[in-house]
């Protein structure tokens, strides 16, 4: 990415953002940075001033202009802070309670209506962008619960696409592995005993952030575990423990004795989880896949003995 990019950007939302407030209806009859200090206000029952300040970055001498202008038309009231009464504190009075909520009702009619403009099949893929930009430019979100669950149409889908991009993002592997993914999820797809195997997506704010897959192995008594991927921004939150410990703990209710997997020596961090699980590097030996020199590792578990 060039400093030209972020500039073209820049211009780009600038005017999806002037097209909004084409008119100027949205924010009337107040500026725009009046309506943000209205929205923080209705966000906080009570919120110091010196805090609304800091967290909108306005100049001292402007944001005592606007509460001023908002007190004297009934908008807010202001009295001695609770936690220290050097400082002011700010409310919204039931009249700002008002204005904050109309000017809140029209940004959402207005945002529907540009979405309704948005393919429902690329909303996901927009509200997805959206977020890589605040992540990666350091907007610190609160961390939504990760859940594991079963899939849902489209997730096998998801489960392919993002093992083909990941590794060849994070390793090169060429499209070969691609195929590989792809030929183990149509195999799932098509036939698979529900009772004796079974996928598990870990979703987070509602969209997947990882997957991992038990089957059947063709040794009797046997499962297999596949297919372990945790999104990038999903890491260092134990996800893939859960995910590993989902299917050792799947595998062993349903009465299997073993449990194998393969992976290679350059994925450290998987093999750091299934070291942790209890499973027993068995076998490893060179070879040639994905377009890169790599060394294949066998993994048992047997669920028998760590059952005890």
């Amino acid at each position: 990415m060039t400093v030209q990019d972020v500039r073209a950007f820049n211009r780009f939302y600038t005017g999806v953002i002037g097209a909004l407030d084409y008119g100027r209806h949205l924010y009337a009859p107040y500026t725009l940075t009046e309506s943000r200090v209205l929205y923080e206000l209705a966000q906080v029952p009570h919120l110091d001033a010196a805090d609304l300040r800091t967290g909108l970055d306005l100049d001292a001498g402007y944001l005592s202009r606007i509460l001023n202008k908002f007190e004297e038309g009934g908008l807010i009231e202001r009295g001695p802070s609770q936690s220290d009464p050097r400082r002011r504190r700010v409310r919204l009075t039931a009249r700002g309670r008002e204005a904050a909520g109309l000017l809140d009702e029209r940004a959402r009619d207005t945002v529907g209506a540009l979405l309704d403009t948005v393919a429902p099949e690329d909303r996901s893929r927009l509200a997805e962008a959206m977020r890589t930009i605040r992540t990666v430019l350091g907007d610190e979100q609160p961390r939504e619960e990760v859940v594991l669950r079963e899939p849902r149409p489209g997730d096998l889908g998801w489960i392919v696409q993002r093992n083909a991009a990941l590794y060849a993002a994070e390793y090169g592997w060429n499209t070969d592995y691609e195929g590989l993914v792809a030929r183990i999820v149509a195999d799932f797809a098509e036939d698979h005993d529900p009772h004796l195997e079974r996928v598990w997506i870990a979703e987070s704010g509602g969209r997947p952030v990882g997957c991992v897959m038990c089957v059947r192995d063709d040794a009797p008594g046997t499962a297999r575990l596949r297919l372990l991927l945790v999104e990038p921004g999903a890491r260092g939150r134990g996800v893939g423990d859960r995910l590993v410990g989902a299917v050792v703990g799947f595998a062993r209710e349903v009465g299997y004795h073993d449990l194998v997997l393969w992976t290679n020596d350059v994925l450290s961090s998987a093999r750091r989880i299934y070291r942790r699980h209890g499973f027993a590097l068995v076998a490893e030996k060179p070879h040639r896949s994905f377009g890169k020199d790599l060394v294949g590792q066998d993994w048992r578990l047997d669920l028998r003995e760590s059952g005890e």
